[in-house]
């Protein structure tokens, strides 16, 4: 059987993903898994309605991973990444994550902000992303 490999657009395979996601995931685990994934979107606005923060974290098997959190340059140092981040964890924490985790370049400002708020160092990846060392940090819900 002739099996050519192309590259498609995300929704020329959610149909396949849907169908066949959980046989993966239980192949990879090697267990049932009951997955349940939900993306949650944070945005810190201030009282004349602008937003001036916004986090996203993606919520999967009792992990929470920051994927994104960015607050304006003039709103920095002002305890707006800490309170999106504080909100992100209280969400995870209602689903029964354990953790959350972030990947940000190893020695940044980013891994300082983070071990600010109680994140701490569990790997490095070398040369990960950018060919730049990528610390992964977590931080213990429960």
């Amino acid at each position: 059987m002739a099996i050519e490999i192309a590259r498609v657009q995300p929704e020329a395979v959610a149909n396949f993903y849907r169908a066949n996601e959980r046989e993966g995931l239980r192949a990879l685990y090697d267990f049932s898994v009951i997955w349940h994934e939900q993306v949650y979107d944070f945005a810190a606005i201030d009282a004349g309605g602008v937003t001036t923060g916004a986090a996203k974290i993606r919520v999967a098997a009792s992990v929470a991973q920051v994927e994104r959190i960015v607050v304006a340059a003039a709103h920095r140092r002002t305890g707006i990444g800490r309170r999106l981040l504080d909100a992100a964890a209280d969400a995870a924490s209602y689903y029964n994550c354990h953790k959350m985790s972030a990947f940000v370049p190893h020695h940044s400002t980013a891994q300082r902000f983070f071990e600010a708020c109680d994140y701490r160092e569990e790997a490095i990846l070398p040369q990960h992303t950018f060919k730049l060392d990528v610390a992964v940090l977590r931080k213990f819900l429960l």
